[in-house]
C-alpha cells in the first residue's frame, strides 16, 4: 500500500493541514511561556490515557485512573483501567527519554517488548540476565519462593531475547529458534496467531519513518499513524501508535514543551470519518484531531492559569516555608486530588492536608462528606 501523498491530496488537506499546524505552534508556545506548562503536562497523560481508551471503544473513568496511579483504587481496578494505567506510564517513559528515543530500536524494544511493563528499564541494555547465585547444596532451588523466582527468570529471559531481536544483536540463526511456539494450552490457537508475525509488521512501519521525516512534521504524524492504523504491528498495544505519533511531533521540535494528547483530539472525532474507506477521508480526519486535540489543549490552559491566578491570592504574603505553594502545584499536576494524596505528597497529615484545602479554596467535586476529592473543573 502507498503511503506518500501526492498534489492532488495534499490540495485537499492543505486547509486542515494549515489550521492543525497553527493550532499545534499555538499550543506549543503557550505552553512554554505559561507558568502552568508543567501542570499541564502532566495533566495531558491522565487525559490521553483516558482518550486512548475511549477510541478503542472502552470508558475508564479519570478519576479512578488517578486513584489507581497513587495506589488508592476504591475498588478493584478493572482490565480497562489496567491498560489505561499502561499507557500513562507510556506516556510517561517516552516523556523522560530523549526526544527522538521513543521512535528509535531501543524506544521501540523498551515499549514493546514487556507490554507497557518497562517503564523504568533503560533505553538500552548492555549486560546480559545474570542467574541468581546459589550455594553448593543448592538450597534455594527448594526454597518455597523457588517457583517464583523460576518464573521471574525465564521472564527476564525471554525479555532480553526480545531485546536482542529488535536490536539486532541476536544471530540471524537463533532469530527464528527465538519465535514464540504455539502453547500446548491453546491448540486453536485462540491466544496467539502465528501468521500475525509482530516483528515483521512493526519493521514494515519503522520503514515508513525515513519518508515522515522528509515531509512537514505534521504530515509525517498523520502517515505514521494511518500507517499504524492499516498495518496494526501490535495487537495487546495498538495504543501505542498515538504515543509515537506524539514523541514524532517532540522530536521534529513541533510540540517540544510537552507530549502532544493526539488520543485527546481523535475521541473528538466521528468515528465513521477515523475508519472511512476513503484515505483522504482519514488523513482528513487526523488533522481535525490535532487542530481539536491543541485547541482543547489552550482552554485547558486558560483555565489552569486562571485558577492559579485565583490560589496566588490566596496565599500571598504568607511565610517563605509555607506549604500552599507546594499544594497549588501539585493540584494543578493531577484531574482531582484528595486529602490522602496531599499528605503524602507534601509528607503532612490528613488533617493539616484539610486544613491546607479550605485555605487555598479549591472546589470540592465529589458533592459527599466522606471520601472527598477537589480538582479544577
Amino acid at each position: 500500500m502507498r503511503y506518500e501523498i501526492d498534489s492532488a491530496m495534499l490540495q485537499t488537506l492543505l486547509p486542515s493541514f494549515a489550521a492543525a499546524e497553527d493550532a499545534l505552534a499555538r499550543l506549543d508556545e503557550r505552553v512554554v511561556r505559561s507558568p502552568v506548562g508543567e501542570g499541564f503536562a502532566e495533566r495531558s497523560h491522565f487525559f490521553d490515557a483516558a482518550g486512548a481508551l475511549w477510541v478503542a471503544g472502552e470508558l475508564v473513568h479519570v478519576e479512578d485512573l488517578v486513584l489507581h496511579d497513587a495506589h488508592m483504587d476504591s475498588r478493584a481496578p478493572s482490565h480497562e483501567l489496567t491498560i489505561a494505567h499502561s499507557v500513562l506510564r507510556a506516556r510517561r517513559r517516552i516523556w523522560t527519554g530523549e526526544p527522538a528515543w521513543a521512535l528509535g530500536a531501543s524506544g521501540l524494544a523498551t515499549l514493546t517488548a514487556t507490554l507497557g511493563e518497562g517503564e523504568g528499564t533503560a533505553p538500552e541494555v548492555k549486560s546480559s540476565v545474570v542467574p541468581l547465585e546459589t550455594d553448593d547444596e543448592g538450597g534455594d532451588e527448594d526454597g518455597p519462593l523457588a517457583a517464583e523466582m523460576a518464573e521471574i527468570d525465564a521472564l527476564l529471559a525471554r525479555s532480553q531475547k526480545l531485546l536482542d531481536i529488535h536490536t539486532g544483536k541476536l544471530p540471524a540463526s537463533e532469530t527464528a529458534a527465538a519465535a514464540p511456539a504455539r502453547r500446548n494450552d491453546d491448540p486453536l490457537g485462540l491466544l496467539g496467531d502465528d501468521e500475525w508475525d509482530e516483528e515483521q509488521r512493526l519493521a514494515e512501519w519503522r520503514g515508513l519513518l525515513p519518508l515522515a521525516e522528509s515531509l512537514p512534521p505534521v504530515l509525517g504524524a498523520i502517515i505514521l499513524f494511518e500507517a499504524w492504523e492499516r498495518i496494526e504491528p501490535l495487537r495487546r498495544q495498538h495504543w501505542l501508535g498515538g504515543l509515537l505519533v506524539a514523541g514524532h511531533l517532540r522530536a521534529r521540535g513541533k510540540v517540544a514543551s510537552h507530549l502532544f494528547s493526539f488520543y485527546g483530539g481523535l475521541k473528538l472525532v466521528r468515528h465513521e470519518r477515523r475508519r472511512a474507506r476513503d484515505r483522504a477521508t482519514r488523513l482528513q480526519a487526523f488533522l481535525e484531531a490535532m487542530h481539536l486535540g491543541a485547541a482543547a489543549g489552550l482552554k485547558e490552559l486558560d483555565r489552569l492559569s486562571l485558577a492559579r491566578t485565583q490560589m496566588e491570592l490566596r496565599f500571598r504574603g504568607r511565610r517563605s516555608n509555607s506549604s500552599l505553594p507546594d499544594l497549588a502545584d501539585f493540584i494543578l499536576s493531577r484531574p482531582m486530588v484528595s486529602a490522602a494524596m496531599i499528605a503524602r505528597h507534601l509528607r503532612i497529615t490528613p488533617r493539616g492536608a484539610l486544613n491546607l484545602v479550605n485555605e487555598i479554596g479549591i472546589r470540592e467535586i465529589t458533592g459527599r462528606g466522606r471520601y472527598r476529592a477537589w480538582g479544577i473543573i
